[in-house]
């Protein structure tokens, strides 16, 4: 590697994005999907530079933008973490929605700015609410999501037999009542969370073939969402974490993840189109969610959903390579 990597970092929710501005070799043309695979395929040493300590940590997040394919898209961007990338993440896109307003990469409007961002699962129609020229709350209306496999019964671990359902919002998710598992929300230690979620996750990959009809690449168990059992027909808020990737603990209550869970309550009959559920993380933070339109996606009934927040700055650093540095690659402790 010569020259530096430049980055700005941000959170939306506590869910930290490192947005990487310089020093990535340039990439072949082709679809976001091709670019995905060629900078995991031949550049993932970045990743892990940018991604692991000493520069970053285990629940590090990173995107990457390049060159957009889609004809009407404003910005593309590649997702990067702990184990590899993703093909969506709504924290990233509400973070991304207002670093484009604030970068000059898009116009601001008046009232409202909208920003169209190519992901690896389509395009994602951002829309970042403006306080005169200051770019405040930001909105996406997700790619269609369905509920793909309904009350899945496995036996995990010493829990016994789980109930559990797989939902896509942009990528897969198991979803599943963290009471199952004996845990309560602000009583058990986010530990408890992840290893219950990690398991489920393993099994589920295991015993639960996946597909998409839009492409190969969509299809795999990006990790398990653990709730409070709140999916019923309700306005009161509902808590969740989401444990992906390799036991990565997202911080925010997780765009895709609220995403995947509006296409299983609306296929359940518990939310109809337009009504808004407030969705907590781990830590607080929260996301409002809905069900914008009802759609398909291939042979599945599908919606899209709007779901809104908030990011804001945290830093800017510039990371050099010291050539006998022997930790210099990135390395993990957990």
């Amino acid at each position: 590697m010569s020259g530096a990597l430049t980055v700005i970092d941000m959170h939306t929710g506590g869910e930290p994005l490192r947005i990487i501005t310089g020093g990535y070799p340039e990439l072949p043309q082709g679809t976001i999907l091709e670019k995905r695979a060629y900078v995991r395929d031949h550049l993932d040493q970045f990743r892990r530079i940018l991604m692991f300590e000493p520069r970053g940590h285990a629940d590090m997040y990173g995107a990457l933008l390049v060159e957009p394919d889609l004809p009407d898209a404003d910005l593309a961007v590649l997702f990067m973490h702990n184990e590899g990338y993703s093909t969506m993440c709504g924290h990233a896109i509400i973070a991304l929605g207002r670093y484009a307003v604030d970068q000059g990469l898009v116009p601001p409007g008046e009232g409202m700015t909208h920003v169209n961002i190519e992901c690896p699962c389509g395009m994602i129609r951002a829309e970042v609410s403006m306080s005169g020229y200051k770019a405040t709350d930001v909105s996406f209306e997700s790619v269609p999501s369905f509920l793909f496999a309904r009350d899945q019964l496995l036996s995990i671990g010493h829990w016994g037999e789980i109930s559990f359902d797989i939902a896509y919002g942009g990528a897969f998710y198991a979803l599943a009542d963290a009471s199952q598992f004996g845990l309560a929300f602000g009583r058990d230690p986010v530990a408890a969370f992840v290893e219950a979620a990690d398991q489920l996750t393993s099994a589920a990959q295991a015993a639960v073939p996946l597909s998409h009809p839009e492409a190969d690449d969509l299809a795999f168990l990006y990790g398990t969402i653990l709730t409070d059992g709140r999916d019923a027909f309700t306005d009161q808020p509902t808590r969740n974490i989401c444990v992906f990737a390799e036991r990565q603990v997202d911080r925010s209550p997780t765009g895709s993840g609220v995403t995947a869970r509006l296409a299983a309550m609306h296929a359940r009959g518990q939310i109809v189109v337009g009504q808004t559920r407030r969705f907590d993380s781990i830590i607080g933070s929260r996301f409002s969610g809905a069900v914008a339109s009802e759609t398909t996606c291939g042979p599945h009934p599908a919606v899209t959903a709007r779901v809104s927040g908030r990011a804001f700055y945290s830093g800017r650093a510039e990371f050099t390579i010291e050539q006998d540095d022997p930790l210099a690659g990135g390395f993990l402790v957990r």
